[in-house]
């Protein structure tokens, strides 16, 4: 690995992250103000779009001047249900919230004045309990994917739900594309393959090492992927597993450790950085919520080969300071500075890291 080089942003908070990055990146804040800043999107005209949602709300971040740093933070929609997901296509604005998939047309024109939304699907799965967030992506196949986070710990979940679904763009069509997934809030397609990446997240209440969360790949439709049955590939789950063995399930290509909360990911396929990282896949560990010790607060990267994972390591470090003497269970969010939840290229090649607690998107950029 690189050697770990320290940036500090100077601004005028009373603790200010430190940011530990390899050797050569650079890391900046591209927008500040962003309320509960989660998954992004990137509009044809360089709009990154963000929803948040704790706060209920979507936001648009604008660089005119391409300072690489936002000019304006416009709200272009309040008061909705868990807006977690946005996604675009065709120049229009696809929003998940809990219970509906909205569709804002020609948003890019409509900034300050964005149009009343249209609603392409109601009463989405799983919209009243558990995991409610939508995470929303337009695969190559200009096909919708969509997850659908278990309602529970563990159970065994309800048609539709613990899945990533896929549909057509006028919400037609709906099936399931992947199932015994608990709860995805993150996935990309390999740049090369057209494989769906994912990541996962473990169940719960078995102890601080167990089990792993997990990087997946849906290399084609209709793979099972373990829960509530089976966990991290070969962790049997003490009340459902007697259903269904694990080794009927499709086991993760990497485990990710327990409780990191992996998130958001990428694979990188810009210029700007080294050549170690073209195809990397760059995933965003948001943090434990319950470990003794905490775990994940950062952004690491996988590198691949075909669909084994060749590297695993630190990208972007700071969120959490004094990791190693750091409180547990939820005193680590309390004390973390910033969690990361979702990863954006941009098209200089440069990545935006969006974090939820400090509400801001951080830019990430290589220059020796």
């Amino acid at each position: 690995m690189t050697t770990l080089t320290l940036f500090i942003i100077a601004a005028g908070l009373a603790q200010q992250p430190q940011w530990v990055v390899p050797a050569g990146f650079h890391v900046t804040v591209f927008a500040d103000s962003v309320e509960n800043a989660r998954e992004m999107a990137l509009g044809p005209q360089g709009t990154v779009f963000v929803g948040s949602m704790r706060a209920g709300k979507v936001h648009a971040v604008i660089d005119r001047n391409g300072d690489h740093k936002a000019d304006r933070v416009v709200l272009i929609a309040s008061g909705l249900d868990e807006p977690n997901g946005v996604a675009i296509h065709n120049g229009a604005l696809y929003v998940a919230t809990a219970s509906k998939l909205l569709r804002f047309d020609d948003i890019e024109r409509h900034l300050d004045s964005p149009p009343a939304p249209v609603v392409v699907r109601d009463s989405l799965p799983n919209s009243t309990l558990g995991h409610t967030w939508k995470f929303i992506a337009f695969g190559p196949d200009s096909l919708l994917y969509m997850s659908v986070g278990a309602p529970c710990n563990v159970c065994i979940p309800p048609p539709l739900v613990a899945t990533i679904l896929q549909m057509k763009p006028d919400g037609s069509d709906l099936k399931v594309f992947a199932e015994g997934v608990r709860n995805t809030v993150g996935f990309d397609w390999h740049p090369v393959s057209g494989e769906l990446w994912f990541t996962d997240n473990g169940r719960d209440m078995l102890g601080d090492d167990v089990p792993s969360d997990e990087l997946n790949v849906a290399w084609k439709p209709g793979l099972h992927f373990g829960f509530p049955f089976c966990h991290q590939g070969d962790v049997s789950d003490p009340q459902f597993g007697a259903q269904r063995a694990c080794s009927t399930r499709e086991p993760p290509v990497l485990k990710l450790g327990a409780h990191v909360a992996a998130l958001g990911i990428t694979f990188y396929t810009g210029n700007m950085f080294p050549a170690t990282y073209k195809n990397a896949v760059i995933i965003a560990e948001h943090g434990s919520w319950n470990r003794s010790v905490p775990s994940g607060y950062r952004v690491m990267v996988a590198r691949t080969d075909g669909r084994r994972v060749t590297s695993y390591e630190t990208f972007l470090d700071g969120f959490l300071p004094n990791r190693a003497s750091a409180p547990g269970g939820w005193g680590a969010t309390t004390a973390a500075l910033g969690r990361p939840v979702d990863v954006l290229q941009m098209p200089d090649g440069s990545v935006l890291i969006s974090d939820d607690t400090g509400n801001r998107l951080l830019r990430v950029s290589y220059a020796r």
